[in-house]
């Protein structure tokens, strides 16, 4: 045997080896892809979110409230979100995500436990994941602007301390079991086939409810009804309504957790479906008032894309502007008429927009899911069956964010006590509260 036929029987057998681990390597590769595209939209998705919080609802409400409780609304909602952002961390994710249950987790994942830059998390791509972290983050802003958004219900009368134990204690009994049960592993309407891309029952409705109930137990404003208590600046609620319009980009279009064509329906929808709402909106007060209003205009784009919340990721772009144009009109509706019906002093329409907005796009999501209507449901698709679970979660979502609100309201108004003194509520929360002013003449 020459030196040539030596070398090549140590060769071949080093080759074949090598061979067969490249091959093992690429099969375990091809098994779990993450994608840096996917992680910079996340990363984006989630500072756009952040931007909806703070500064745009904080901003959209401030400029809603009387000059006097201007940074009290500014302050509750920035410190609200803040709150909320870290109590996620400790124990919230892990009640939403850490593990299986019909209505809520466990604590394996409290305080982060066993989560590094290596842990990966799930998306709707069988083989495509994301880094965990940016999943919590993205998660951590649906809650902290879930709470926030109660604020505008009991904005102008309410202690500062008070607001912040009633978000500790809502946001652990009724925001994270929903949030389960809608979106986490096991969870009870996940499994029933609801459908709730962004959160129209998991944000929306579930802050709407909480705020309508805030509103019958602290009461109406001093002057509800005999007073002015007109926006102190339309051109600060514009910008808000504007910020929150772009942030809601990340907040739908993020939903779908990649950069791939199911981003890019949510993302158009987005821009539609608000659109239709402005328009409805203007067009119904110019009906019923004679005049179509900036602030109209505004609260129209902001009810439509709480309409569109829920059904961004499944509906066609047609059915988005039908969901728009409902939400405008009956939005508007539940901030007059609906309003009066029930004369609670919701003080910034939380309820009339988000509540009634979310429960509408939860509906109309079961109808234009259907792939007749330019919906992505599968040729199987049953209308009356998928409204019909869509509306077990809009009854299930509403009953369980009004009981833990109204015992929460009980709780806290026992301990620390909810509404400030009448000379407070008088002078503004703006000095009283926090001992300072928006505007100094």
């Amino acid at each position: 045997m020459n030196a040539k036929s030596i070398m090549a029987g140590i060769a071949l057998p080093l080759l074949a080896a090598s061979t067969g681990a490249m091959a093992q390597d690429t099969a375990a590769a091809a098994a779990v892809v993450v994608d840096k595209g996917d992680v910079a939209w996340m990363m984006l998705s989630t500072l756009l979110v952040v931007m909806m919080a703070v500064p745009g609802l904080a901003l959209f409400y401030g400029g809603l409230v009387r000059t006097k409780n201007m940074l009290s609304v500014l302050m509750q909602v920035m410190v609200v979100f803040s709150l909320i952002a870290v109590l996620w961390a400790t124990y919230g994710y892990s009640l939403a995500f850490g593990g299986e249950g019909l209505f809520i987790a466990d604590f394996s994942k409290a305080f982060l436990l066993g989560v590094t830059p290596d842990s990966l998390a799930d998306t709707f791509t069988d083989n495509v994941k994301i880094p965990e972290y940016i999943f919590i983050a993205f998660q951590a802003t649906f809650a902290g602007i879930t709470c926030a958004l109660i604020v505008g219900s009991f904005a102008e009368r309410m202690k500062f301390a008070a607001v912040l134990a009633f978000c500790v204690l809502w946001f652990t009994f009724a925001y994270l079991p929903i949030a389960h049960m809608v979106w986490g592993a096991g969870g009870y309407l996940l499994d029933k086939g609801a459908l709730d891309f962004a959160g129209g029952t998991v944000v929306h409705i579930n802050a709407g409810v909480a705020g309508l109930v805030g509103a019958y137990i602290l009461g109406p404003r001093l002057g509800y009804g005999r007073e002015s208590m007109a926006p102190h600046s339309l051109t600060l609620t514009m910008v808000g309504a504007a910020l929150l319009w772009v942030g809601w980009f990340g907040f739908n279009a993020g939903s779908n957790l990649e950069a791939t064509s199911g981003a890019t329906l949510a993302f158009v929808n987005t821009l539609l479906a608000p659109a239709a709402a402005v328009l409805a909106w203007c067009i119904g007060e110019t009906i019923t008032k004679g005049k179509a209003s900036m602030l109209g205009a505004a609260s129209g784009a902001v009810a439509g894309l709480v309409g569109i919340t829920p059904a961004c990721g499944s509906v066609g772009p047609m059915g988005a502007i039908v969901i728009g144009l409902a939400c405008g009109f009956l939005c508007l509706w539940g901030v007059t008429g609906f309003k009066r019906m029930i004369g609670a002093d919701d003080s910034l329409d939380v309820f009339g927009v988000h509540g009634i907005g979310g429960i509408v796009g939860a509906l109309l999501t079961g109808v234009f899911t259907a792939p007749g209507l330019g919906g992505t449901g599968g040729a199987d698709f049953d209308i009356a069956n998928q409204v019909w679970v869509q509306a077990e979660g809009v009854l299930i979502t509403i009953v369980w964010s009004a009981v833990v609100a109204y015992l929460a309201y009980k709780v806290v108004g026992a301990v620390i006590g909810l509404r400030v003194s009448s000379d407070d509520e008088r002078e503004g929360l703006d000095i009283t509260s926090h001992g300072e002013s928006a505007y100094h003449a």
